[in-house]
């Protein structure tokens, strides 16, 4: 009878060792809070589409800036593939210039937080020592 229950009780561990019970409730807990989540507060949204749209047209370059307005630009220079070359340089020229002025902005934002975080904590270490 002992015998019994004790390759019972191995057989039962070697199955649970096979099942790999760790990766099994990580999968479970991954599914469960996907499940639970609530995602649908964007599709909820009726001013969304108008603000991305908006933030979409806020430059004024020329250059198209949907995927439609792209396929009309193709269309319109369809035969001719020297101007549409053209065309592909005028506004990869605008777009670098649109992109490096933000660059140029965002870096020296970042400067400028640095520079003020750096100021800060050499207040704050002269506080400390006494100084």
């Amino acid at each position: 009878m002992i015998n019994l229950i004790s390759r019972t009780i191995g057989h039962i561990s070697s199955l649970l060792k096979g099942l790999q019970v760790k990766p099994f409730l990580a999968v479970v807990l991954v599914g469960f809070i996907v499940l639970t989540t609530n995602v649908t507060n964007g599709r909820n949204d009726k001013g969304l589409a108008e603000r991305v749209r908006a933030q979409v047209e806020q430059n004024d370059a020329q250059r198209p800036k949907t995927v439609g307005q792209w396929n009309k630009d193709a269309r319109e220079t369809e035969g001719s593939p020297g101007e549409r070359l053209q065309k592909i340089g005028q506004q990869s020229g605008e777009a670098f210039k649109e992109f490096g002025g933000g660059y140029v902005e965002g870096v020296q934002k970042t400067a400028s937080d640095i520079g003020e975080s750096a100021a800060q904590t050499g207040k704050d270490i002269s506080k400390k020592v006494g100084l």
